[in-house]
């Protein structure tokens, strides 16, 4: 399989998966361990470096607001609000990641904790869709500034593979009373300055080994994950809103369940 091919595969991976509950991390791990990708750094940083395509897929769509809050932080006291709030719930990933995310990367990065990690995350979002939360909070910019702290702090279980940084902003959202609509779309308002972080760091890091070939891949995979990431997130929002999450539940179990018995197997 070409190196072009992989990459067009692995951008749709990442386009579907960034803003599902499903753990795009875990479901690239198990695509790289399918294409016998192993130690490779390259392909190990191509797969954060196309996270920003996705990224780039949510400000486009939230355009409109994001420019009028961008406009009105310096003058409108909720816009400013809303500002802090996000910088608050981003910044346990960057102190926790710094201080635990070598050791995260050296020790779990491997694929049986990504399929336990998806079975369980499966099991809670099951438990979290049957609970009648009464919901309270209908706006993802009016948030309390300490919900948006505690959806912070459980963003960073999604640094464990399989996870899903999506799946646990959304379940601590819904938990400390937002609605699915607000839970989901707040997930990809913080999933801005994250996923932006992650990808300056690790671009950082491997700059020395990148080549014009490998920029081309990653262009590839880049425009591939954004134009995917338009379409899932559109369709995602109103399917949620209306059928919640048992079928990304389910799909977590499956695939993890999947990955088990073809780890057992040997494959």
């Amino acid at each position: 399989m070409s190196d072009v091919t992989r990459a067009v595969i692995l951008g749709v991976i990442e386009g579907v998966t960034e803003f599902l509950p499903v753990s795009s991390t875990g479901h690239l791990l198990l695509a790289g361990r399918f294409f016998n990708l192993g130690e490779d750094n390259f392909w190990k940083s191509f797969d954060i470096l196309i996270q920003l395509g996705a990224i780039l897929a949510i400000v486009v769509i939230y355009f409109a607001k994001l420019w009028r809050i961008a406009l009105g932080m310096f003058s409108n006291a909720d816009d400013r609000r809303f500002v802090i709030g996000v910088l608050v719930a981003f910044m346990p990933a960057v102190v926790i990641g710094l201080i635990v995310g070598k050791y995260i990367k050296d020790v779990l990065f491997n694929p049986w904790v990504v399929c336990f990690s998806l079975i369980v995350g499966g099991a809670i979002l099951l438990w979290v869709d049957q609970i009648d939360h009464k919901p309270h909070e209908h706006d993802a910019t009016k948030f309390p500034l300490l919900t948006y702290l505690w959806i912070g702090f459980a963003q960073c279980f999604a640094m464990i593979p399989g996870v899903s940084r999506s799946g646990a902003s959304i379940v601590a959202a819904m938990l400390l009373g937002a609605d699915k609509r607000a839970a989901a779309e707040f997930s990809f308002f913080l999933a801005i300055p994250t996923m932006v972080g992650a990808f300056a760091y690790d671009f950082y890091k491997s700059r020395a080994e990148m080549t014009t070939d490998h920029l081309g891949i990653i262009a590839i995979g880049f425009v591939v994950s954004f134009v995917v990431a338009i379409v899932v997130v559109k369709t995602f929002l109103s399917y949620v809103t209306r059928h919640g999450f048992t079928l990304f539940a389910w799909w977590r179990v499956i695939v993890g369940t999947l990955g088990l018995v073809a780890l057992a197997m040997g494959r």
